[in-house]
């Protein structure tokens, strides 16, 4: 394989039923739910920003699908834990704000995997609460050695997560105010980062006109190799269910 290689993976789709077996709230608007699962063989989740299909019903009874994180997989002991951010309104936050152990959910996928290879320098991982499950994820993955830096915009201070990492981890918090614009937030906040040397790796994932615009400036500003950018739309504002892959 050559260096820096993404593997794009294919998996078997199917159904399941989870059981809440855990709840723990992380923050105010952050809420971890470990499941467990007699059908969770062959569950393939290969990186750190799969997604899963999550479905709902609405207040209306219509059927409802999200896409939400694989946060941890325990093959061994039959878990899957999926962290929500709640949102003021939406199946998923109605949904996980009433969950009760014991409660079922049913899932579908992982589709497939787009694996990052870990044999960068440094990577760069940029995002909001939306992007929170898969960024703490990726970074708890990462080998010894790279740099990993972490661009986290939350509504307050009660927000942060405690991230872990056996890469040289430095987060960066910050706090969304009336009016503010997380684009403009994150691009301040990325002017004055001095990049690592050696060769990078940035993930964006946040609503999608922010996602394009932290793309277009790493491309535009930074000149960083666009194969070695990758930003998805993990909301759209005025849009109930988006997930987009940014590109040209």
């Amino acid at each position: 394989m050559s260096l820096h290689q993404t593997i794009r993976i294919r998996h078997e789709t199917r159904r399941r039923r989870l059981t809440v077996a855990s709840i723990e709230a992380l923050t105010p608007h952050m809420l971890r739910l470990s499941f467990v699962c007699a059908d969770l063989a062959g569950f393939v989740s290969a990186s750190h920003d799969d997604h899963i299909k999550l479905f709902f019903s609405d207040a209306s009874g219509k059927a409802a699908a999200r896409d939400f994180t694989p946060r941890r997989f325990d093959a061994a002991q039959g878990t899957l834990t999926i962290d929500f951010a709640l949102h003021e309104t939406g199946p998923a936050t109605a949904w996980a704000a009433s969950a009760r152990v014991g409660d079922v959910l049913e899932i579908g996928g992982p589709r497939g995997s787009s694996v990052v290879p870990d044999d960068f320098d440094w990577y760069v991982l940029i995002g909001d609460e939306t992007a929170l499950p898969a960024m703490g994820r990726r970074v708890e993955e990462l080998r010894a050695g790279p740099q990993a830096c972490v661009f986290a915009v939350v509504r307050d201070e009660g927000e942060r997560l405690i991230l872990t990492s056996a890469a040289e981890l430095t987060t960066h918090w910050l706090h969304r105010r009336e009016g503010d614009e997380d684009a403009e937030m994150l691009i301040a906040a990325l002017s004055s980062w001095r990049q690592p040397d050696g060769d990078g790796f940035i993930w964006i994932a946040a609503e999608a006109s922010v996602a394009r615009s932290l793309r277009q400036y790493f491309i535009e500003q930074r000149a960083h190799p666009r194969e070695w950018i990758k930003a998805s739309g993990y909301w759209k504002r005025g849009h109930a269910e988006t997930h987009e892959k940014i590109e040209d």
